[in-house]
């Protein structure tokens, strides 16, 4: 069979959903409004920069307190799962890529409603992870300088990276490529630095042994209560990998672009992630102030503790390039899911309006709650991070069951119609996508077993019910006014 050619992004333009047979596996026609202008090493790049954020460098140490050194399962337990989810994605999005990604493929395989739900949840939850960073970044920055406000660095950093996503895609990739390569690096180096300190080799260091994984109640010092809540926490931390199949649609070759960084991502996320809290937790106590320390985190804490001159800050720097540059990937992210909703006919039209190749409405738009962030962390600086990290820590589960749910219906078709499409495949198909879902069920009736997570659990279902519930009228309302023929 020859090789397929390559085809261009494919968003259906600003019409009512009822213009095309939901569920068929006929490509919507193309979006041609974005430019092309990210590389393959942007792509990449992007992939990772999205996730290495808040969730892995500050989120975790609240995911160690909880769980101790069982954390690492944790991480290992929602890694699995995030590379099945991935590998969905992938299939679909390299079959039609389209900056919707995801929301695309749940409209063709279920239905409209279930496109405006998964579109606009993401939307969402990419919207506060942006807030998030950016108050992990003020954070920081404030340590450096006591006596500033939080608020005003948080105000800063919205300023900088709205004016870097207004800006033509090119830049914007470039910026990701330079910051999320300065991320990597980093993190490779700290495993290695981590791995000989536990070998004993590093200089006025000795090997810790399983001291602090089975010291100080054990493997599992909380119980699976604490497992739980580090299994949450470690899911949240993965979320944002998504983005590579939305900025693929961008891409100069969007079919190979994403086959290629989703096959990539995935063992890399999963090494940086499960090897980094494999290291912390073996080299220092879970239960040491100094990981959920603010301003600090569990990769300055191992640092700090190996006595290395410097490490400690110079992580801190490579924290805060981190958190910038994964505020920037949600803004982009966030901006282009809203932007492809628009087009699709889900959404208002005043954000699908594209100036120079880029949805600047849309970008304005996703901004918003980054600056809602700068009085919700004037009034309350102490709280507000661990608030707005619980509070989409189920969203991104939501997500994941639409992506699992479109493979399955969208896999059979596409063999059927346009098996050549097929140029990544989800591993034993169908079993490891019931695989997926089962697990996914087991977290939400697990969540819904902790009071930690109850309420996050019913504002997540409140907040899904809601919109499927408008996606399901607007739907009805399309079909009932739409062309007879």
């Amino acid at each position: 069979m020859s090789r397929p050619t390559p085809r261009t992004p494919a968003d259906a333009p600003a019409t009512p959903p009822t213009s095309a047979t939901p569920g068929t596996s006929g490509a919507p026609r193309t979006d041609s409004a974005l430019t092309h202008g990210l590389k393959q090493r942007h792509l990449s790049m992007i992939a990772l920069g999205g996730v290495i954020g808040a969730g892995l460098f500050v989120g975790s140490g609240a995911g160690i307190a909880a769980a101790g050194p069982s954390i690492v399962v944790a991480y290992g337990v929602s890694g699995l799962l995030v590379m099945l989810v991935m590998r969905m994605l992938g299939e679909m999005s390299a079959a039609n890529p389209a900056s919707g990604s995801f929301s695309v493929h749940a409209e063709r395989a279920i239905g409209p409603w279930a496109g405006f739900t998964a579109g606009w949840a993401f939307w969402v939850l990419l919207c506060v992870a942006v807030g998030l960073e950016g108050i992990g970044a003020a954070q920081i920055v404030s340590g450096w300088l006591p006596g500033t406000p939080e608020w005003a660095w948080v105000a800063l950093f919205m300023l900088v990276f709205l004016g870097t996503n207004l800006a033509a895609v090119k830049n914007f990739g470039e910026f990701e490529f330079w910051f999320a390569s300065l991320k990597v690096g980093a993190i490779a180096l700290f495993l290695v630095l981590g791995v000989l300190a536990i070998l004993g080799v590093l200089p006025d260091t000795d090997a810790p042994g399983t001291a602090n994984l089975t010291g100080d109640g054990g493997f599992l010092p909380n119980g699976s209560e604490g497992l739980v809540i580090g299994l949450l926490a470690s899911v949240f931390a993965y979320g944002g990998l998504e983005t590579v199949t939305i900025a693929a649609a961008e891409s100069e070759n969007p079919v190979r672009g994403v086959a290629k960084a989703v096959r990539t991502a995935m063992w890399r996320i999963a090494l940086f992630y499960v090897g980094s809290m494999a290291v912390i937790v073996t080299l220092v106590p879970w239960d040491d102030p100094k990981i959920v320390e603010k301003g600090s985190g569990p990769y300055v804490a191992m640092l700090d503790r190996l006595e290395i001159a410097g490490a400690g800050q110079i992580m801190n720097v490579v924290v805060l390039v981190a958190l910038l540059s994964a505020m920037n990937a949600n803004i982009y992210g966030a901006s282009r899911m809203a932007r492809s909703l628009v087009a699709r006919g889900q959404g208002p039209k005043v954000l699908g309006r594209v100036t120079s190749g880029v949805p600047r409405n849309a970008v304005l738009a996703s901004s918003v709650f980054g600056f809602l962030c700068v009085l919700l962390s004037y009034w309350r600086p102490d709280d507000i991070f661990a608030w707005l990290l619980n509070m989409t820590g189920a969203v991104i589960l939501v997500v994941w069951a639409f992506i699992a749910v479109s493979q399955l219906l969208l896999r059979s078709r596409t063999e059927r119609e346009a098996p050549s499409t097929l140029v990544v495949r989800m591993w034993l198909y169908p079993a490891l996508t019931w695989v997926a879902l089962a697990a996914m069920a087991t977290i939400f009736l697990l969540m819904l077993g902790q009071p930690q997570t109850r309420d996050q659990l019913l504002a997540t279902g409140l907040l899904t019910l809601g919109l499927a519930t408008i996606g399901a009228v607007r739907q009805r309302r399309a079909r009932g006014t739409g062309p007879a023929a």
